[in-house]
């Protein structure tokens, strides 16, 4: 959504194409009304509301939201269909391989990870539970956001 501040959508691919529109819509409305960056748990409360508006009929989409806020502070956001938020200080997880992921995160993760140890840690998480999935893979792109700047890599996972 900005520099500070990533959006990942799993779901649906034609619910996460409308979500994503609306969100870029509703950023930017946010942008010119307050004259400011829309900070992360701003931004993930917006979400979960809007979800939450479609609860009869929902979007297929589980959303991960994750930024820095004003002070450089790591905020970590996942939902459900309806917008139900969990904010954590350690990892979220979202998609087909949810269960896998949470196995390979609860082993590998550790507290104060530098950026290269949270990509290193990130590439082994991902690889391995989707190894075990068969409705995921293809690889990744792996975001590591500092104060510095994004780091963008991706990752090869099996192509069968």
């Amino acid at each position: 959504m900005n520099e500070r501040l990533y959006v990942g959508l799993a779901g649906l691919a034609t619910d996460v194409q409308t979500l994503d529109q609306l969100l870029r819509f509703r950023s930017e409305l946010y942008e010119l009304r307050e004259e400011r960056k829309m900070k992360p748990k701003t931004f993930s409360n917006l979400l979960s509301t809007m979800l939450y508006e479609k609860r009869f009929g929902p979007y297929f989409c589980e959303p991960v939201v994750a930024g820095l806020d004003e002070k450089n502070k790591p905020f970590l956001s996942g939902m459900d269909l309806i917008g139900a938020t969990v904010i954590a200080d350690d990892f979220v997880v979202t998609g087909t391989c949810t269960e896998n992921l949470y196995g390979m995160c609860e082993t590998l993760y550790k507290p104060d990870l530098g950026p290269e140890e949270l990509f290193e840690t990130i590439s082994q998480c991902l690889l391995s539970a989707v190894d075990r999935d068969a409705m995921s893979g293809w690889g990744a792109v792996v975001h590591v956001i500092t104060p510095k700047g994004v780091t963008s890599r991706e990752l090869k996972g099996r192509q069968d």
